[in-house]
């Protein structure tokens, strides 16, 4: 089973170990669809980070051989906490903000066990960027796939939010370095429907400007993940914001959007 693949490795140390058995006993069991779409070659697997649900579904049913991309803050016991609490906890209530402080703090040693024993590469926003992609392009070197998830707050319609797209830039170096033309394929994650979907590849064009690509490639992404949502059962969306439950939007089924276009 592809979810316990790590869990014999002897130089994982055995308290992570329990926690991935731990994590993946209580999360949903995903069934995957359209694997078959993955090339036969390093890629970069780009999907909705749908809050928890989408790193925890990379790093324990990806088919191929992977790292996760994660936040490099995550990694480091003087950043964790601060960055935890941002980005989990800060628009919480003002008066339970302080309760969210502390947690963030007590998290700390469990964050640095889980996100340094992983399957991850970390990601920063500062001049450790470099680190970030020599990292990566020696993983794809050695045969393994990114897994990606670049929604930032900027919303982009009811299903996935607006890609951050420097991770394109990762197949800039990668044809400088092996002459090679790397594919990104969009996942769409349904914790609702427990199922991972993978989409058709979308292929960086190295003869074009990178600005352009960039642009291309992250509005194919998103455009093929809300396809794919869409064309589901109706189910509930998981938002990248840590927003209340009853904000979850749902999937808009495809028959109900081709009705509204005709309306139109």
């Amino acid at each position: 089973m592809k979810a316990f693949e790590k869990l014999n490795d002897k130089k994982t140390p055995w308290t992570y170990r329990l926690v991935r058995f731990l994590v993946w006993l209580f999360s949903p069991k995903y069934r995957l669809v359209g694997a078959e779409k993955l090339p036969d070659e390093p890629c970069v697997i780009v999907g909705n980070h749908s809050q928890m649900y989408g790193p925890i579904a990379g790093e324990l049913y990806m088919p191929v051989p992977h790292c996760v991309w994660c936040a490099g803050e995550m990694m480091h016991r003087e950043e964790v906490s601060a960055y935890a609490y941002q980005d989990f906890w800060s628009g919480k209530p003002k008066g339970v903000r302080w309760f969210y402080r502390l947690l963030s703090h007590l998290i700390t040693p469990l964050c640095l066990l889980i996100f340094n024993s992983a399957h991850t590469v970390p990601v920063y926003h500062d001049t450790r960027l470099i680190t970030t992609f020599r990292t990566s392009m020696e993983k794809l070197a050695e045969g393994y796939s990114m897994v990606i998830f670049p929604e930032h707050y900027d919303e982009h319609n009811n299903i996935v939010h607006d890609f951050q797209d420097k991770f394109v830039d990762l197949a800039r170096f990668y044809y400088k370095k092996s002459g090679k033309a790397l594919c990104f394929v969009p996942l769409y994650v349904a914790p609702g429907l427990a199922t991972l979907f993978f989409g058709e590849p979308v292929r960086f064009r190295p003869d074009a400007p990178i600005a352009g690509e960039r642009r291309r490639i992250c509005d194919a992404l998103m455009d093929a993940i809300t396809d794919i949502a869409v064309a589901q059962p109706e189910h509930t969306v998981v938002p990248y914001p840590n927003v209340p439950r009853r904000l979850y939007p749902k999937n808009i089924p495809l028959e109900d959007l081709r009705n509204e276009k005709a309306a139109v």
